[in-house]
């Protein structure tokens, strides 16, 4: 891991200065208590909790703020792949769900594409575009698939 990953990796695992990240960068994550539970260049996970910011009228966690901790558990293996590879832009292009169970306790949304990203990340040459459509997988604390997330990401190396 070169430094500027490691430096990223200690921004995102530190709460005190991932709150204020958050705060700057996307204020719904600090709003719904999103965390990032664990970060390493294979997987991230990211819990949100069932409480009544993240509650919708049907007393689960609303779909969207699903979505957002979803969305973060890539993101952040994404920012983490790129740190210290030059400059790249990233967009998401292609956004996808599946609900299976009541979202109505913490809910830990886990994406394991790290090694498939850095080798994507890695073959991209300056002006070259690529696509990885990441999977994040919410469980509950007893191990029940809650929702299943397809984001994909475009990324584009600048020169």
């Amino acid at each position: 891991m070169n430094p500027q990953a490691k430096q990223y990796l200690k921004r995102m695992t530190n709460p005190f200065i991932f709150w204020w990240a958050m705060f700057f960068k996307l204020p719904s994550a600090i709003f719904w208590k999103l965390k990032i539970k664990s970060l390493s260049l294979e997987k991230c996970e990211v819990t949100i909790p069932f409480f009544w910011r993240s509650q919708n009228p049907f007393k689960s966690i609303y779909f969207a703020a699903m979505a957002g901790a979803a969305e973060l558990s890539t993101g952040a293996l994404c920012q983490l792949s790129m740190a210290g590879k030059g400059k790249f832009s990233m967009l998401v292009v292609d956004f996808k769900a599946e609900y299976h169970k009541k979202a109505n306790q913490k809910i830990t949304f886990t994406c394991n594409q790290g090694k498939e990203l850095n080798e994507l990340i890695d073959k991209l040459q300056p002006n070259d575009t690529g696509t990885l459509t990441m999977v994040s997988t919410g469980t509950s604390p007893q191990g029940e698939v809650v929702a299943r997330f397809f984001v994909t990401w475009s990324f584009k190396r600048k020169a």
